[in-house]
């Protein structure tokens, strides 16, 4: 294996890896920004030594044992307690990685998975700071992929993530699930955190793949957890709700090729009817609570919508479109009332909903946000607008940092070019 397919490896790992690495360091060193620091460290020595000796059996395993490796040799150089380090240091004696070693860690990995959410999600934080560091140490996300899923600047998130480890360092706050009393505090931004991350997951911001799904599964298990956790808070089972049914059609998303699928064209008889169910029941346990629907129950429904949908031409645009409103109602945000616009032209033409994509257009946080120009264009190509939807797509082609995403761009901007109609 050559030097770049070895690099290569290394990355792929550190995506699938990252969160459990840094969750274990975590959870044995009790200090998230140091657990990140020595994760990241790990993966320096991967990217030295797996190009000369080869990739390890256990890559996670690898970078979880250098990493408390590293704690160990700090510790010892600070003189911290013998005690201390003697715990850390059990079974290390031997230089062999053992394939077992894994396995150590996996009957508290979605234990320490947890911690680590409530732990970057602290009140010390602000609520912008507690997700993009939890997106950076458990999801292994990049500063620009995060400032993409905020919609704000790379230099922003930087700040925020770095001020955050430097807060919960001065705040010594412990590695813990917080007791009752704090755990409804924080469980809107914990809920936001893996809101997030399976976003990032489900629609890739950068990189050459479509999907990331091993983040879509790390959001959906932490869901699945903070339901078993606070079972009584009904937006934990509305979150769940949205996670499960959005996931259902994680394989009708690409085709063989890994190219993008749009919803209206995906073979509905690969949606994962498991995962709806589940999606479903999830669902009815979040509306059986008292008081109105929160925002990510509201989600769910209109998820709902089109998981009961046989056939594209069932979908209930009507209702969807409803619960868009009443979603930018408790949740005002420019995204939702793109989505809305979408969904009023399927319930009442192209034309209804151009008009209401159009008022977006001056939208500051929507500036760089790639899906306007997007929307836009689809619109205005099934109005037979082709010279307009033409400029909107390349436009949208030229914002996004997903590289199967831009590919099917440039493809509608070329089908308007020669005023091929959309059939989506």
């Amino acid at each position: 294996m050559g030097v770049e397919q070895v690099h290569r490896t290394v990355e792929a790992v550190w995506r699938i890896e990252s969160g459990r690495v840094v969750a274990a360091l975590a959870g044995l060193v009790r200090d998230v920004g140091w657990a990140e620091e020595l994760a990241q460290d790990a993966l320096v020595a991967a990217l030295e030594q797996w190009p000369r000796d080869g990739v390890p059996a256990n890559p996670g395993a690898w970078l979880t044992t250098v990493g408390k490796r590293r704690a160990i040799d700090a510790l010892r150089r600070r003189k911290l307690l013998e005690r201390t380090v003697e715990e850390l240091g059990q079974d290390l004696d031997d230089d062999r990685f053992t394939p077992d070693f894994d396995a150590a860690f996996e009957e508290r990995i979605d234990d320490d998975l947890l911690r680590l959410v409530f732990t970057a999600c602290h009140p010390v934080l602000s609520p912008q700071a507690r997700a993009a560091l939890t997106l950076r140490v458990l999801g292994g996300l990049r500063t620009e992929e995060i400032a993409r899923a905020f919609l704000v600047a790379e230099t922003t998130v930087a700040q925020r993530i770095t001020r955050a480890k430097k807060a919960l360092a001065e705040a010594k706050v412990p590695f813990e699930v917080p007791g009752v009393a704090e755990r409804g505090e924080r469980l809107a931004s914990v809920l936001e955190v893996i809101y997030l991350i399976f976003n990032e997951g489900y629609s890739a911001t950068a990189g050459d793949d479509w999907m990331r799904p091993a983040l879509c599964a790390d959001a959906l298990r932490l869901a699945r957890l903070v339901q078993e956790l606070m079972p009584e808070e009904p937006e934990v089972h509305g979150l769940a709700a949205l996670l499960e049914i959005q996931a259902s059609r994680t394989a009708a998303r690409v085709d063989a090729n890994g190219e993008p699928v749009l919803l209206l064209k995906q073979d509905r008889g690969r949606w994962d009817r498991l995962l709806i169910r589940r999606g479903l029941a999830a669902l009815e346990r979040a509306r059986a609570a008292d008081g109105p629907p929160g925002p990510y129950t509201l989600q769910a429904e209109i998820a709902a919508c089109h998981a009961r949908a046989a056939k594209p031409q069932e979908t209930d645009w009507v209702r969807i479109a409803a619960g868009y409103a009443e979603l930018a109602r408790v949740v005002p945000s420019p995204v939702v009332e793109l989505n809305r616009a979408v969904a009023v032209s399927f319930a009442e033409g192209p034309a209804a909903g151009l008009e209401l994509a159009q008022a977006l257009a001056e939208e500051p946080a929507l500036a760089s946000y790639h899906l306007l120009p997007s929307v836009l264009g689809d619109l205005l190509a099934k109005l037979g607008r082709h010279d307009e939807a033409r400029a909107e797509f390349e436009r949208a082609a030229d914002l996004t940092g997903n590289e199967r995403e831009r590919a099917l761009l440039r493809a509608r901007a070329a089908d308007c070019a020669r005023g091929v109609a959309p059939t989506g």
